[in-house]
């Protein structure tokens, strides 16, 4: 009779109760949670960086939301416009001659490449004040800008300014050893590989960058995954040419350190810093071009009469 009776604890631990359907499941661990948490912001990382990766030229060469100005190339004096042949269809250019140079007079000359939301048709009138310190302009354009045919990259614009490196040198108006480049923003990237190829006599970089790279830290981008590098920092450090950088303070989209990075890179560097932001930089355009012609009279660029009474 002793071991046929049982109180009811002794039957529970006998006998377990059947689950309860409607109970909760057991809590995860702490650690399960947070590698559950680890991975799943894991796989998100991997999906905004393969969107980054297949929109960065979209992001970086925004040409789809930029229209051609209809006739901007009407009444400018002595414009001609300049076709060369790409793999991808014809690419535009500007040639502006400076005042004065002629077969028996050559001058220098300026090949300016424009920011990533510019075109060509934009510059023309900013240029004036190279002109008429006796300088040349070559307004060149990207693939896939305003008429120009293809798409934009690093490779490409490469190809494309050195065959309009060659064109601007055989011009007869053109002296070859007063060669200056200009690149504002995206477009000091455009230079800067063009002079890794070919040197100027001069370089002048407005608001750009340190190199797409470093721009790419700051999204979170693997280095690995960037298309077009630009890698404006690096070729300084090779380049022993003048430099001059200028550079807003404000600059909400290139920031101010990617200028002194690289001003500390360049061998010769002159060096103006604006307070601005990035569209509006410099401020004063007259200002700032009167600063260029001291710069390019000091390279040597510019004959130092042209100094004394040129955009002043």
């Amino acid at each position: 009779m002793q071991r046929e009776f049982m109180t009811d604890s002794a039957a529970a631990l006998q006998e377990p109760a059947p689950p309860n359907p409607e109970a909760p499941p057991p809590k995860r661990s702490l650690s399960r949670r947070v590698l559950w948490q680890a991975r799943r912001l894991f796989v998100l990382y991997l999906l905004y960086a393969a969107m980054l990766y297949f929109l960065q030229r979209s992001v970086l060469f925004p040409r789809h939301f930029i229209q051609a100005v209809p006739n901007a190339d009407h009444g400018v004096e002595g414009l001609e416009r300049v076709w060369i042949d790409s793999p991808q269809g014809r690419v535009e250019a500007w040639f502006l001659p400076g005042a004065g140079v002629s077969r028996e007079r050559p001058g220098p000359a300026a090949l300016f490449a424009h920011g990533n939301g510019e075109l060509i048709d934009h510059w023309p009138e900013a240029m004036d004040l190279y002109r008429r310190l006796g300088v040349s302009v070559l307004l060149a354009e990207y693939r896939g800008y305003g008429r120009s045919a293809g798409s934009p990259s690093q490779e490409a614009i490469l190809h494309d300014y050195l065959k309009f490196h060659d064109w601007l040198l055989a011009r007869p108006e053109v002296d070859p050893k007063r060669l200056v480049y200009h690149g504002r923003s995206v477009g000091g990237g455009a230079v800067c590989a063009l002079a890794a190829v070919h040197p100027p006599a001069a370089l002048v970089l407005q608001s750009t960058f340190t190199s797409v790279l470093d721009m790419s830290s700051r999204y979170f981008v693997p280095r690995f995954l960037v298309a077009d590098p630009f890698d404006n920092l690096s070729f300084l450090s090779r380049f022993n040419g003048p430099v001059m950088i200028a550079h807003g303070r404000n600059d909400s989209i290139i920031p101010f350190s990617h200028a002194e990075r690289l001003k500390a890179a360049a061998r010769q560097c002159t060096f103006l810093p604006c307070d601005s932001d990035h569209n509006d930089c410099p401020p004063d355009w007259f200002a700032y071009m009167q600063e260029v012609e001291r710069f390019l009279t000091q390279a040597n660029v510019l004959a130092p009469t042209a100094a004394d009474g040129g955009a002043r």
